[in-house]
This record gives structure tokens, sequence and C-alpha cells, in this order.
């Protein structure tokens, strides 16, 4: 979903995902008719003394909601602030905060493997959610019941708030991984095990909690919000065991490992037919080439590229017309994820590899990474070429065995 930066904290940006335009709203509307339930709840856990006549007046019910939602995902904003304040103290940068249909994500760009930091990290963002709601409840209790229909008004969305964020903190408890309950359940499981086998028992964890949230949001509460937050607890549990088990398996390997090298690479001139290119891929079984001009690499071209040519117009235009210069290159001694990463980031299928001199040394795909995923995996290690040990064995000794 696109998303719109609105401002920044401490250096931090803060985004607006499009599914949260939708979601706001609906939070006001439904906190809006359910005023009196909602006062009920307040008289009887904080003793508010609130009057429900005097907050269902007219539109007061709207300004209502809108002020308790709008609070409610500045709270989740905070409790975002309190993960990412944390990890940067430990010295992991935060892209961004995100507020999005299911709340918000601190998205931290590269994720802390030392249990110890990984734990506080986590907690951090509940205490803050504590600390939130105990000062709504303090400001709360000073401001006098019974007063006019403003300080009133305010009460309510004060201890509306109050219990809100001890819940919000309260939820996000639950052993459900990726949540904060979750990467606390991984940080104390990480400190006799790896933290590959750590977050892989943390996910199983995590997606046995999101079945059962699901069942319980259809079956018991009939709430489609909360099956569909359970989805995605299972999808985000299912994508962080993944992403660690590949970190993990490519531990010290390097783009150089991995990619193609560029004697293997076959590379295309800018002057070739667009027909004459999509014969040449169907005949090698490769979508994507370089292209060269006078023995440097000036672009790429693709089967998308050369798609978007007409057919009866596949003579007229070459590759050149088609290709495109903006090249992203990568150095050979990249570790392999932070590749993978650039890849997703740019939303390409592959990446130049060039030394410090900008000379071309291979090229770099997702079918690269992928196949060597699966060796590696197949295999149970991988050494990179260099590091492997001698070791002489003659033929002969072999086949007498």
């Amino acid at each position: 979903m696109r998303r719109f930066r609105i401002g920044s904290a401490f250096g931090i940006p803060i985004q607006l995902d499009l599914t949260f335009l939708l979601v706001l709203p609906l939070f006001a509307w439904i906190i809006g008719t359910q005023i009196e339930q909602t006062t009920e709840l307040l008289n009887g856990t904080l003793n508010a003394g609130l009057d429900a006549a005097v907050l269902t007046d007219g539109a007061l019910v709207w300004v209502l909601g809108i002020g308790a939602a709008v609070g409610l995902f500045t709270g989740v904003v905070l409790h975002e602030l309190g993960h990412s304040l944390v990890a940067i103290r430990y010295g992991f940068p935060i892209d961004s905060i995100t507020l999005w249909l299911f709340g918000g994500i601190a998205q931290l760009s590269e994720m802390p493997e030392d249990w110890k930091q990984e734990l506080v990290i986590a907690i951090a963002g509940p205490i803050v959610s504590i600390a939130v709601g105990g000062v709504c409840f303090v400001v709360f209790q000073i401001l006098p019941s019974g007063a006019a229909t403003s300080i009133e008004s305010v009460r309510f969305i004060l201890g509306y708030l109050a219990l809100m964020n001890i819940a919000l903190a309260a939820f996000n408890m639950l052993p459900g991984f990726p949540m904060d309950g979750g990467r606390v359940l991984r940080a104390l499981l990480a400190r006799r095990r790896s933290y590959a086998r750590a977050t892989t028992l943390a996910a199983e964890v995590g997606k046995i909690f999101a079945v059962f949230l699901g069942l319980f949001g259809i079956f018991v509460l009939g709430n489609i919000f909360l099956a569909g937050l359970a989805f995605f607890i299972y999808i985000g549990a299912a994508g962080e065991s993944r992403q660690t088990s590949m970190r993990a398996a490519f531990e010290g390997v390097t783009v150089a490992d991995v990619m193609t090298p560029a004697d293997h690479v076959t590379s295309v001139p800018e002057d070739m037919s667009v027909r004459e290119l999509i014969q040449t891929m169907f005949k090698e079984r490769h979508t994507g080439y370089p292209v060269e001009r006078g023995g440097e690499v000036v672009g790429l071209v693709t089967l998308e590229d050369a798609r978007a040519v007409q057919e009866v117009e596949r003579d007229a235009y070459t590759v050149g017309d088609v290709m495109t210069t903006e090249i992203i290159t990568i150095s050979p001694d990249t570790d392999v994820m932070d590749a993978l990463t650039s890849l997703q980031q740019n939303s390409v299928g592959r990446l130049l590899v060039t030394d410090e001199d900008d000379s071309f040394e291979g090229l770099l795909t997702r079918t690269d990474i992928m196949t060597a995923l699966s060796i590696i995996k197949s295999s149970g290690d991988f050494t990179p070429i260099g590091e492997t040990e001698t070791e002489t064995v003659r033929p002969e000794s072999r086949i007498e065995r």
C-alpha cells in the first residue's frame, strides 16, 4: 500500500499507510456508536461517575469518537517510539514508524541477535503504553466529575485512553510472534539456543496463537477485525522464521559466492532488435541481459521491456530503445542478505555486480540466491570457494576402495 509521510519524531519518519485512512474513521464511528457502553465500562472499572446522557447529546458522540480514535493511535505511535528509541540506543537505526490497518510498525533496518538487547527493545513498547495509560488515568482523576460538558468529554477520552493503553500493552505481550510478547519469548529462548532455532520455536508458538485467536475472533466474538489480525500474525510469524532461516544459512556468504560471473554472463548489443532479443531469450531461457556498448555495460534489458513493444514494431525497435539505464549495482563483497534486501526494496529481479573501479564482475539474480539457498539447505553446510581445506587424494586410492 502507498504510504504518506506526516512528520518525524527524534529523526524517525512517521508514515501513514493507505489502510490507516480507512481504519481511523471506522474506529471513530465504532467508538461514537458505543458511548453508552463505554461510559458504563468506565464507571464500573474507574468509578468515573460519567453521565451517559450528557455525552450522547447530539453530535458530541462523533466528536468523542474522533478524539478517542486519534488519541488511541497517538498512543500507538508512542508505543512504537518506545521500541525505536531503545533500538537506536543499541545502535540499530529505524527506517520509519508506519501506522496501518492493525496499528503501528517500527521498521528496524536490522534485528538484534543479542537476546538481552531484543528483550529490552521488545518490552520498551508495552512499558511506554502502560506509562501513557497511567498519565491519562492520573489526569482523569484530577479533573472534577459532574463539571461542564467539555470537562466531562475530556474525562471520557482520558478514561478510555487509560484503559485502552493498558489493554494495548497486555495484548502485545501475548506470545503471538512477531508481536512484542513473541519477541520476548524468542529472546528468552535464545538464552540457551541459537538465534535461528529460537526464532523457529517462537514462530511456531506465534502461528498456534494466531490460529486460536482467529477461531476465537470468528466463532466466539464474531469479530472479523480480530480474525484479520490473527491472519497477519500468522503470516508475520512465518515470514520472520523464513527470513531468519535464510540469514542463518547465508551467514558469511557474499555476493561473489553466489553470483553468475561476468565470463558466464551473456550480454546483448544495444543495436539488437527487440525481435532478436526475444528470440535470444527463448533460445537461452534467460529473461534479462546486460547491454553493452564498446565493451562497457550501459544498461539492462528484460522480458518486460521487450513485451512493452507491440509485436508489429519489434523489428523497428532496438534494445537501446527499451533498455533500463538506471542500473542498480552492488559490490561482490556485499552480504547476500543485504543484496536480497536491495532487490526487494528496488523491486528488481537482478543486480549488476561491480568492483570499486566500476568494472563489471557479474550478475546477481533472485534465482541465483534461491538456488544457493536450496543447495545450502540440502548440504547443511557451505564453504566459500578459496576457503576449503586442501586435501591430497590420489585418484587410484579412491578406485582401490
